[in-house]
């Protein structure tokens, strides 16, 4: 059966509604009855456009997403990893940090939601992230032998998880730019 095509505004609503739902009720909580009430279309579409709900919801993620670290190039990795952080404000990453905390819970029994969220939201950030990378090797700011290299995802994902655990504090722009300026360049020896 093909795919209705939904207006670009029209698929930013319905994302949008998604994750306010999530928000509100969690992945467990979330069906596809109460994406439907909430964006007045009916179960049967969002079946036909999506499939699944773990597929709704990581595309909702990455509708979310402010663009494609890929396309990030500012001549330094420096200046690269500070424009990326600069494409969302505080209240952002904030409420962002706060959903990624609960779908971090719902990966655990939900294998599907791992596998799209893998497929559609964090397989491609890596391969951008992977592009931002090489092209600092490409410029001669990085040796492509630095073994810090394969673990700087870690770091970052590590440093948004620790920031509430160790301090009780919302991850944002001033801590993730001085973490990144004080212990991610540094173990790259820039």
């Amino acid at each position: 059966m093909a795919r209705t095509r939904l207006t670009p505004e029209r698929e930013g609503e319905l994302y949008e509604a998604v994750l306010d739902l999530l928000r509100e009720v969690g992945y467990d909580a979330l069906t596809m009855d109460a994406v439907a009430a909430r964006t007045r279309s009916s179960k049967a579409t969002l079946y036909r456009q999506w499939g699944s709900k773990p597929e709704l919801v990581a595309k909702a993620l990455r509708h979310n997403k402010p663009g494609n670290l890929a396309d990030i190039d500012t001549g330094s990795l420096r200046g690269d990893f500070h424009t990326a952080l600069s494409r969302t404000d505080d209240c952002q990453m904030e409420k962002d940090a706060a959903l990624m905390r609960g779908l971090s819970h719902a990966v655990h029994e939900y294998p599907e939601l791992l596998q799209a969220l893998r497929e559609l939201l964090i397989e491609p950030e890596m391969t951008g992230f992977d592009q931002m990378l090489q092209r600092a090797v490409d410029r001669g700011e990085l040796r492509p032998d630095n073994p810090a290299l394969k673990y700087i995802p870690h770091m970052l994902v590590g440093a948004l998880a620790a920031r509430q655990l160790i301090e009780d504090r919302p991850v944002d722009q001033a801590f993730l730019v001085d973490y990144v300026d004080s212990v991610v360049l540094p173990a790259l020896g820039v």
